[in-house]
């Protein structure tokens, strides 16, 4: 059946349009736009009242008019189809191709906008995902359903650190299929390039999902982004059983794209001129990771954002901390040192790391190594900080031992190549090397019997 054709545009501002009320419609439908040359524009209706709705346009307002422009209401929300064909393939933001392939072939559209995952239907999450980053396996260990976003920064390598998690997560003991789902919102030509030749370098590709809104592109394509690359993600996970990954950077710039058009829709600001509904949006993404009773798949998030000026109390970075299960937060000093990954020891935590890890998870030493390592670093700074007022010639022997750990801990355990891929054994066994610089006597952290076993008799 043709769905009926109107006329009558109150008002153009931005990417938002305001149209005469007409009867049943519904909130996040699917409008399509036509100017005086048909050309069309696809929007979504975002606010209802009595006499009007509005509605937000997916690219460029320009050319229409008050006068000429029609519209009609597609009576479906915002759909993305998805098949047997997605794994392989690389999608604008709004999940059209642009890898020069057609669309794929499938009767299947599922809803975008999705819905966070029920509490009651979620299960606990305890499987360890070794991603070959001795910073994060050995310390901050991600576990399967998790979300644990990296906290960057301008100008650090966010971007390689999240390329190298795709190339080497894997899950341990298991030949369960691990499949990505990367999503680009506002991001520059040459880093959308630098993921699909890295992918295609590795052999990854056929096994990633791409969606990629360009910095070019309007900024309200950003908004769709990440629901796109969530939708296949879960029908992914949730349909064929899969285990999945994805990444989703940067959110400040889909934040971004929130403030923009809710200054444009004139409501009122919240902190720092965010809408005051951020915290709800952002949940609304990072909730839809998880395990659900009943299938076998599963979907962990990695979200990248870069803190405005490396600000970590920032209403982005700081509402993103309350609602994910920890943080990996990359350190500009450690970098200007390079250092890499620089990742920072201390800030740095993964609060569902307890239960992905032990015997017949990863090692039983592997609690103990990392509480002592995170000990004996935080010690480490605190010196560093006391050198620096005393002068280091003034430290005690003992102290200076610290220094040095501290040292090789940052370029040997901290530090590794970008495509060193380790093992969580070898990760465990570096950091036992590193603490044999210490006294034995300062590992108050590690069972006697554990000392004994991998670092033998005194």
């Amino acid at each position: 059946m043709k769905s009926v054709e109107y006329r009558g545009v109150t008002s153009v501002d931005g990417p938002i349009i305001v149209l005469k009320r007409t009867e049943n419609v519904f909130y996040n439908e699917t409008v399509c736009v036509r100017d005086r040359k048909g050309e069309k524009r696809i929007g979504k209706i975002v606010d209802i009242n009595d006499e009007a709705v509005v509605v937000q346009i997916f690219g460029s307002t320009t050319g229409l008019d008050l006068e000429e422009t029609s519209f009609e209401f597609l009576e479906e929300p915002l759909e993305l189809r998805v098949g047997d064909g997605l794994l392989g393939r690389v999608f604008n933001g709004l999940g059209e191709p642009i890898d020069g392939y057609p669309a794929i072939i499938s009767d299947k559209k599922m809803n975008v906008n999705g819905y966070p995952i029920n509490p009651y239907a979620r299960i606990y999450p305890r499987d360890f995902i070794q991603t070959g980053i001795s910073a994060i396996d050995g310390m901050n260990s991600l576990v399967r359903g998790q979300k644990l976003p990296i906290f960057s920064g301008n100008g650090l390598p966010h971007n390689k650190l999240a390329a190298q998690i795709i190339r080497q997560a894997k899950l341990r003991n298991s030949d369960e299929k691990f499949v990505m789902v990367f999503a680009g919102m506002g991001i520059k030509y040459d880093v959308a390039k630098f993921f699909v030749d890295t992918f295609e370098e590795s052999g990854v590709l056929s096994n990633v999902v791409m969606f990629q809104s360009l910095a070019d592109a309007p900024s309200i394509e950003r908004i769709i982004t990440p629901r796109c690359a969530l939708t296949a993600a879960e029908y992914l996970a949730f349909e064929k059983g899969m285990h999945v990954l994805v990444v989703m950077t940067d959110m400040t710039n889909y934040c971004e794209a929130l403030r923009e058009i809710s200054t444009t829709r004139g409501e009122v600001p919240g902190r720092k001129g965010y809408p005051g509904y951020l915290y709800s949006d952002l949940a609304e993404l990072y909730e839809r990771a998880g395990k659900i009773k009943g299938s076998e798949g599963s979907i962990t998030q990695i979200p990248i954002l870069t803190m405005p000026n490396d600000d970590i109390s920032h209403p982005i970075p700081d509402l993103t901390g309350y609602i994910t299960e920890g943080q990996i937060v990359l350190d500009r000093e450690m970098s200007q040192k390079g250092l890499y990954p620089p990742v920072s020891g201390l800030p740095s935590l993964s609060r569902l790391m307890k239960d992905g890890i032990g015997p017949d998870m990863t090692r039983e030493d592997h609690a103990n190594v990392s509480s002592q390592l995170f000990a004996s670093y935080s010690k480490v700074k605190s010196i560093r900080n006391l050198a620096a007022i005393i002068g280091e010639e003034e430290l005690s022997p003992l102290d200076k031992q610290y220094l040095k750990f501290g040292d090789k801990l940052e370029k040997e355990f901290f530090g590794q190549d970008e495509f060193e891929d380790r093992t969580i054994e070898q990760t465990l066994d570096l950091g036992w090397k590193l603490l044999s610089e210490l006294p034995r006597e300062e590992l108050t952290r590690i069972k006697p019997e554990f000392i004994e076993k991998y670092m033998g008799a005194e």
